[in-house]
């Protein structure tokens, strides 16, 4: 009976003993250590812009890797209007919206496909000639502008027989928001139109090509990307993640930037970083450390970040789950690397204005890059030769 009771005793001890234990626990406030980046490769580009209130990330973030080409290939830094851009698409979404009799989206968003479309069919407008506010503002706001095209759209649509005017209505309204197209403008002393201003920039646009990175179409063809903004049916060429990898990095090393198509929904991308951590890893770092430094008051323990191992599995479960999704477009303009964990970053430019810890950038984890990439915009002598092989014996020329 002694016996009994004694072990009934230290039972009762252990509980007491694991319940303080739990307490103790509970005072320990576990965080990331803070990332230091340091620069390695950044490539010419022009100043952080501010899309402000407006779904217009695809123009600015495509202009600007069109700057960067311009620089690249002319020397001349020029800021490129988005809003330029953003008036022509609207209007050629219109038309397609009501010939689709409303099966086709039309929103504010756009794809980088636009981009290089507008550039080709109504060429280049300098920011300083087509700023695009046209409502008593410095900053841009399409809330009224989007509902205004979307039901002028609609109309067109239920009245069941079009009027000959009815395009004139829709650059009434673009208009009176963005503000009428200029036939000529100055640059630099000299006179152009956007089509000669285009020719002087210099690009060719057929160099630019999208890639993608899916498993339900096949690797080396073409497809068309079913995402609701790719209202312009544009195809992506389509490689396996490593290689969409390879070329964002041959990109960055030979001079070219890319444009980034990415999903921003992830609860750890912010405007100063993004990344895919492994939660369970990264708390297991440094553990034996804290179990051994605990003391009955709060105490912080920082352990390092460790990222995801990203498959090709992974990126199709969450594009098929609608868990990646077209969210935002951005340019990649460098590497960076974290002084702390030695991860290699990507530097990209976004298009939120100059706030945040790095004045309008964020850096962005590899892993972040493989997970969340819808596509990428780069020039085509940016895809390694051996790539480019690939495409041209399965019969999708590059």
């Amino acid at each position: 009976m002694k016996k009994y009771l004694i072990t009934i005793a230290a039972i009762g001890l252990l509980s007491v003993l694991s319940l303080t234990a739990q307490k103790k626990d509970e005072k320990v406030e576990k965080k990331f250590k803070e990332y230091e980046f340091s620069d390695l490769k950044i490539l010419p580009h022009t100043s952080v812009k501010n899309q402000a209130s407006s779904g217009t990330c695809w123009s600015f973030s495509g202009l600007s890797m069109l700057e960067s080409e311009i620089i690249r290939t002319k020397g001349d830094t020029v800021d490129l209007s988005a809003m330029w851009v953003v008036r022509n698409i609207y209007k050629d979404k219109v038309e397609k919206y009501v010939r689709m009799h409303k099966e086709v989206n039309l929103a504010a968003g756009g794809s980088f496909a636009d981009v290089i479309h507008a550039s080709v069919r109504y060429g280049f407008v300098p920011e300083q000639s087509y700023r695009g506010l046209n409502y008593g503002s410095d900053r841009h706001n399409h809330n009224e502008l989007d509902r205004f095209v979307k039901s002028a759209g609609d109309i067109l649509v239920d009245t069941r027989k079009l009027s000959p005017g009815w395009n004139l209505a829709i650059d009434a309204i673009l208009d009176a928001y963005l503000g009428k197209v200029p036939e000529t403008f100055i640059y630099k002393g000299a006179e152009y139109t956007p089509q000669s201003f285009a020719k002087y920039c210099g690009l060719n646009f057929d160099d630019y090509v999208s890639i993608t990175s899916f498993t339900h179409h096949p690797f080396y063809s073409s497809f068309i990307l079913e995402i609701p903004d790719n209202w312009i049916y544009a195809p992506s060429f389509n490689v396996p993640m490593d290689e969409l990898m390879a070329i964002v990095d041959n990109a960055i090393d030979r001079g070219y930037t890319v444009a980034w198509g990415a999903d921003v929904s992830e609860g750890t991308f912010s405007r100063d970083r993004a990344t895919v951590f492994d939660q369970k890893k990264s708390e297991e770092i440094g553990s034996d450390q804290a179990k051994w430094t605990r003391t009955k008051e709060k105490t912080t323990v920082e352990y390092l970040p460790v990222e995801k191992e990203i498959t090709q599995e992974m990126r199709q479960l969450a594009f098929d789950n609608y868990e990646t999704t077209d969210d935002h477009g951005m340019q990649i303009v460098g590497t960076a690397k974290d002084l702390i964990t030695g991860q290699i970053f990507f530097k990209v430019k976004n298009s939120w204005g100059v706030g945040g810890k790095y004045n309008g950038y964020l850096y962005v984890s590899r892993a972040y890059v493989q997970y969340k990439t819808i596509n990428i915009v780069v020039h085509k002598d940016a895809i390694p030769e051996n790539i480019k092989v690939k495409f041209n014996s399965c019969g999708s020329c590059l």
